[in-house]
């Protein structure tokens, strides 16, 4: 397992209880900010962390990228 942050710990758990946990159903980094109240640009720069890290994976889409966990 990967070592993780509180942040990056705190993302991920948001992600799993948004149910992002496939390519169908990622969130974007909006929704996951909602989620763990936190400042978008925490939460952005956990979510970069995390895509390097591989245990979230970002996908481009037209809008907003979405994100959903991996491991």
């Amino acid at each position: 397992m990967v070592d993780l942050n509180p942040i990056e710990s705190m993302v991920v758990q948001a992600m799993r209880d948004l149910g992002a946990t496939s390519d169908e159903k990622k969130k974007t980094a909006d929704d996951i900010t909602k989620k763990c109240n936190r400042p978008k640009s925490m939460v952005n720069n956990a979510l970069v962390s995390l895509v390097q890290k591989g245990v979230v994976k970002r996908v481009a889409r037209e809008k907003a990228s979405g994100y959903y966990v991996t491991a």
